[in-house]
C-alpha cells in the first residue's frame, strides 16, 4: 500500500478545478473589464480534507490551500486579462482565522510540517505573481484576519482593514498555541513590511490582535477606512493596482487534468515517472525530454497549449514531488534520472530564452522555476545518475544541480554520457537565494558558472568532472556496486539529521526573505512542533479548546 500520513488513510491528491472548489469562489466582475479577479474565501465547515474537525470561522486545512494554489495557477494561464486579485471573505465579520487548530492537533508531525511548507510556497507564489507576472493583489479585510489569515493578507501587495470596532489582525500562535506563525509571518513583518522590532514583538504576543487604527499606525495594514467607506476604498485601491500592473498580454492556456496513472508503486505521466522500490526506502524519479515537435516560436508554444513539453512536463514533475512529500513518507532517497533527445531540450530552451519577455513564455519559465524550487525544498535526498541515454542538459540539468549528488558513469569508450548547459542555466531559473543553481554550486568562483553557460558544448564525464559538475564518476566495472552502496548508506541514516543537513547545504550564498522564511520554518517551527510545551500531553496546541490549561517547562533553551 502507499505510505501515507498516519492520520490520513487516503493519499492526498493535489489536482482540482474551479468546478470542484468547495471553499473558494473565482469571480470576474464585468465592471473592471475582466482585469480583476475576486477570490472569495468561503470555507465550508463540514468539508475538511479529512474527518474529525469543523472548518469554523473560515479556518483552513490543506484542502483549502490546494484550491488556492490551483486558482493562482489558473489566473496565470487561463485568465491572461487579470491584472489584480482581490481577496475577500464570504462570511460576516471574519476574513480568515488561520490554519484550523484541531486539524493541526490531530495531524502527525510530518503532515504539519509539510502542510506549513505547502502553504508557504503558495504565499510565495502569490508574491512571485506580483514581482514577475505583473499580477498585483489586495487583501480586503472586512473582518478579523488571524494567524494564517493575516499571513495570506501580508503576502498581498496592499491590505485594507475595516475600522468597525471589531475587525483586527493578529498572530496568536505564540500566546495561544506555543508555536510560531508557520507561513513566514514573522519574517514578512520585519523584512517585507519592515515593522519595527519592538512593535513586531508586541503584535506577535497580543492574542486578541490589533484593531484598525493601531494596525495602520504600526504599518500592519495600508488603509483603515470606516466600515461605511470600506467598499469605496477597496474599489479605489483596486483601480490603482490595475493601473500599476505591468502584465504582458498572452493567449489563454487551458490547463487540463494531468491524466496520471497511479498505483501502490508510484505514478506514471506522459513525461514523468515515479517508481517506488518496495522495501528499500528508495524511489526513482524520471523526467523525459520532448518526444515530438518542439515549439520554435511563442505562437507555436501557444498552439501546443498545456501539452507543450515545458508546461506539461513541469506540471507533472510538480505533482510527483507533492506525491513524494505527502504520500510517500518512508521514501528517503530519490534516484533522479532523465531520458530522451538532448537536442530537443536545447531547442525548447533556446526558444524560451530568446523570447523571455513574451507573456506566455514568461509564465512558462516562471512555472519551471517554481517547480524546481519545490524540489529544492523537498525533504528527500536526491541523487542524480547520468548514464548512457541520459538527458541532463539545460533545463533538465537543473534537476541534477538541484540534487544533493550527481553520479556520472565513466564509460570505457567515452560513450553517450554527456552533460550540457543552455541559456536557461544562466539565471532564468533561480533558487530562493536569488542565484542560479550553477552560481550556488560555485560560490567561491562565480565566473565558473558563467563560463559553463557561455560554453554549451556537451561535456563528457571527464570534462564534467573537471568542470566541477560531478560528485563521483565510477567506471563501468564499479558503477553498480558504488550506486547500490551509496543508496543503501543514505537510506540507513536518520531522516531528521538528513533533512536538517540538506536544507542547510542547499542554500548557501545570499540570504533572502524566502530563504529566511524556509530556514525558520524547517528549523524553528519544526523543532517547536515537537516540544512538549506545544504538542506534549499538557501542551498548548494539544489542549486548545479544552478546559485544562497548558503546563510549560519554564527553562529557556
Amino acid at each position: 500500500m502507499a505510505v501515507t500520513d498516519s492520520a490520513s488513510p487516503e493519499p492526498v491528491r493535489f489536482e482540482t478545478h474551479p468546478d470542484r472548489y468547495k471553499h473558494w469562489r473565482m469571480e470576474l466582475p464585468e465592471e473592471h473589464g475582466g482585469s480583476v479577479c475576486r477570490l472569495v474565501m468561503d470555507v465550508k465547515e463540514d468539508a475538511g480534507l479529512r474527518p474529525g474537525y469543523p472548518l469554523k470561522l473560515n479556518s483552513y486545512d490543506l484542502g483549502v490551500d490546494m484550491e488556492l494554489a490551483d486558482a493562482l495557477m489558473r489566473i496565470r494561464f487561463e485568465h491572461p486579462q487579470v491584472k489584480t486579485i482581490v481577496f475577500a471573505s464570504g462570511k460576516d465579520r471574519i476574513f480568515c482565522s488561520g490554519a484550523n487548530i484541531y486539524m493541526l492537533g490531530m495531524s502527525s508531525h510530518a503532515f504539519k510540517v509539510n502542510f506549513c511548507k505547502f502553504t508557504n510556497e503558495t504565499r510565495l507564489y502569490l508574491e512571485d505573481m506580483s514581482a514577475n507576472s505583473g499580477i498585483n493583489s489586495l487583501a480586503a479585510l472586512a473582518g478579523t484576519a488571524s494567524g494564517g489569515g493575516y499571513e495570506l493578507a501580508i503576502a498581498c501587495d496592499d491590505i485594507i482593514l475595516a475600522e468597525d470596532g471589531n475587525a483586527a489582525v493578529s498572530y496568536p500562535e505564540a500566546p495561544l498555541l506555543a508555536v510560531l506563525p508557520g507561513t513566514g509571518g514573522l519574517t514578512r513583518l520585519t523584512d517585507k513590511r519592515m515593522i519595527r522590532r519592538d512593535l513586531a514583538d508586541a503584535f506577535s504576543t497580543i492574542a486578541e490582535g490589533v484593531r484598525a487604527k493601531r494596525a495602520l499606525e504600526w504599518g500592519l495594514v495600508d488603509e483603515a477606512p470606516p466600515k461605511a467607506k470600506f467598499a469605496d476604498a477597496v474599489t479605489k485601491r483596486t483601480q490603482a493596482l490595475v493601473a500599476k500592473s505591468k502584465r504582458t498580454p498572452m493567449p489563454k492556456i487551458v490547463l487540463p487534468p494531468l491524466e496520471a496513472t497511479r498505483g501502490d508503486n508510484g505514478a506514471e505521466y506522459k513525461y514523468v515517472s515515479l517508481a517506488i522500490e518496495p522495501g528499500s526506502r528508495v524511489a526513482t524519479l524520471t523526467v523525459r525530454a520532448p518526444d515530438g515537435d518542439t515549439p520554435k516560436t511563442p505562437d507555436e508554444l501557444a498552439k501546443q497549449g498545456a501539452n507543450a513539453w515545458p508546461i506539461r512536463a513541469f506540471r507533472e514533475l510538480d505533482d510527483a514531488l507533492l506525491e513524494l512529500r505527502f504520500n510517500r513518507l518512508s521514501v528517503g532517497v530519490v534516484k533522479v534520472l532523465t531520458a530522451g533527445d538532448a537536442d530537443k531540450v536545447r531547442a525548447v530552451d533556446a526558444m524560451l530564452a530568446a523570447n523571455k519577455d513574451d507573456g506566455l513564455v514568461n509564465e512558462v519559465v516562471l512555472l519551471m522555476k517554481r517547480v524546481l524550487k519545490r524540489m529544492d525544498m523537498t525533504a528527500k535526498s536526491f541523487f542524480a545518475l547520468a548514464e548512457p541515454g541520459s538527458c541532463f542538459v539545460g533545463s533538465l540539468l537543473e534537476l541534477a544541480m538541484a540534487s544533493d549528488r550527481l553520479y556520472m558513469k565513466d564509460t570505457d569508450d567515452g560513450g553517450d554520457v554527456h552533460l550540457g548547459t543552455t541559456a536557461m542555466n544562466g539565471g532564468l531559473l533561480p533558487m530562493g537565494n536569488g542565484l542560479s543553481r550553477l552560481q550556488s554550486r560555485f560560490l567561491k568562483d562565480q565566473s565558473r558558472a558563467q563560463t559553463l553557460v557561455l560554453s554549451p558544448a556537451p561535456l563528457s564525464t571527464k570534462a564534467a568532472l573537471t568542470a566541477g559538475l560531478v560528485t563521483y564518476a565510477p567506471d563501468d566495472i564499479d558503477w553498480d556496486d558504488e550506486i547500490r552502496i551509496a543508496f543503501e548508506e543514505r537510506a540507513s541514516m536518520s531522516p531528521d539529521a538528513l533533512t536538517g543537513m540538506e536544507q542547510n547545504l542547499r542554500f548557501g550564498g545570499p540570504e533572502t526573505m524566502e530563504t529566511k522564511i524556509f530556514a525558520r520554518l524547517t528549523a524553528w517551527q519544526n523543532w517547536i512542533f515537537i516540544r512538549p510545551n506545544a504538542t506534549g500531553e499538557k501542551g498548548a496546541l494539544t489542549l486548545y479548546g479544552k478546559p485544562e490549561r497548558p503546563e510549560f517547562n519554564w527553562q529557556r533553551t
